[in-house]
């Protein structure tokens, strides 16, 4: 079975008026119900509840208050997913209802439970749909976005592809709206930071991410060795189309080697706690090596973390170049920082390992 993840926005659900657009609704779920009923088990990422709420609210404009939003979504959430079961009913299709927060993801007994819960749903021929739970999760209503869970629920649940349906055709090299005549980009091997910077701007006026979080969603999913596709979510038979073969909007082709889905769990699912400064000897045996992170290598730790929190690790000059999971707490950092491996009982009354942060558990990041 082909595993996909297919992430719809706000703008893509929304009605002019306010509430939600059935019709789209409806014309989506008939793209994913084919999508279903030819080999594909498929995820749903959907955001859309805060612009469902705001029409029972009696909202004009999306809410500034996060109180306000966490109230639109509650009111809302209902909406969205009684849209989606109507419209898949008319398929024959059964969906799911799933609400994550960053928690979920942080916590590895949570992340895998979750994975879990969507295996055996999909193992049933059922299409989940899953949300932020923007009601209790208020840091997800300021700086996240359902681009970027997209992405981690790609590496979740070992994904092929990630479809994420936008409001334009693909990447523009430049704003299509100011210049009509700038064609789709239709593919890339390699996010650059000239990339990012080119695809850089706001949001919707109903969503919270725009092209720069959904080529930031791409390069997370490219480093697990997903596919990422940009399509035009408006169009009817668009996804059919682009998975019988048909080339439409942006293709982000993975690079061959992918990490485990453990290290993309360190590498963009786990908070981090805090930062370790590594000398120039402690950066090459990370990057070039495939070292571990010894003490000897530490030149100052940033931030309070316990023993199994994720950290930042940098050079001397503060650039992050990696992410693990420690095996001290930062005062026992401090202590043994620029200590040999063989000074750590003496130091601390204990050694539980040689390594800071162990290679297994160390992530170099792009």
């Amino acid at each position: 079975m082909n595993r996909i993840v297919v992430k719809i926005g706000s703008n893509i659900l929304a009605e002019g008026g306010g509430g939600l657009n059935q019709k789209r609704i409806s014309a989506l779920a008939k793209d994913i119900s084919e999508a279903a009923g030819s080999g594909h088990e498929v995820v749903i990422v959907s955001s859309g509840a805060v612009a469902a709420g705001m029409k029972k609210l009696g909202l004009k404009t999306k809410p500034r208050e996060i109180c306000l939003k966490q109230a639109a979504a509650a009111v809302g959430q209902s909406s969205l997913m009684w849209a989606y079961e109507k419209s898949f009913e008319d398929f024959n299709r059964k969906v799911a209802q799933i609400l994550l927060t960053r928690e979920d993801f942080s916590d590895r007994g949570r992340y895998l439970n979750s994975k879990n819960t969507l295996v055996t749903l999909l193992s049933y021929g059922i299409i989940p749909v899953i949300n932020e739970n923007d009601t209790v999760a208020t840091d997800e209503i300021k700086f996240g976005d359902n681009d970027q869970l997209a992405a981690l629920v790609s590496g979740l649940i070992d994904a092929e592809r990630l479809v994420i349906l936008s409001d334009v055709d693909g990447l523009y090299p430049e704003d299509p709206k100011g210049n009509t005549k700038a064609k789709v980009i239709p593919c890339v091997d390699e996010i650059t930071p000239a990339l990012e910077t080119m695809a850089g701007g706001t949001g919707s006026v109903v969503g919270t991410g725009g092209m720069y979080s959904k080529i930031l969603a791409a390069k997370k999913a490219m480093s697990y060795g997903i596919k990422v596709n940009i399509i035009s979510g408006k169009k009817k038979g668009l996804l059919t189309a682009l998975l019988n073969g048909e080339p439409h909007g942006t293709e982000f082709r993975p690079r061959t080697r992918s990490i485990s889905s453990r290290k993309g769990w360190i590498a963009y699912a786990i908070r981090p706690k805090g930062t370790l400064l590594m000398d120039e000897g402690a950066v090459h045996a990370v990057l070039r090596a495939g070292k571990s992170l010894l003490p000897s290598g530490i030149l100052s730790v940033k931030g309070a973390f316990d023993t199994g929190d994720a950290v930042y690790c940098t050079d001397p000059h503060g650039k992050r170049i990696a992410k693990g999971i420690v095996n001290y707490s930062s005062p026992d950092v401090e202590r043994i920082k620029g200590k040999r491996t063989s000074e750590i009982e003496a130091i601390l009354g204990y050694k539980y390992s040689d390594e800071v942060i162990h290679r297994d558990n160390l992530v170099l990041l792009p």
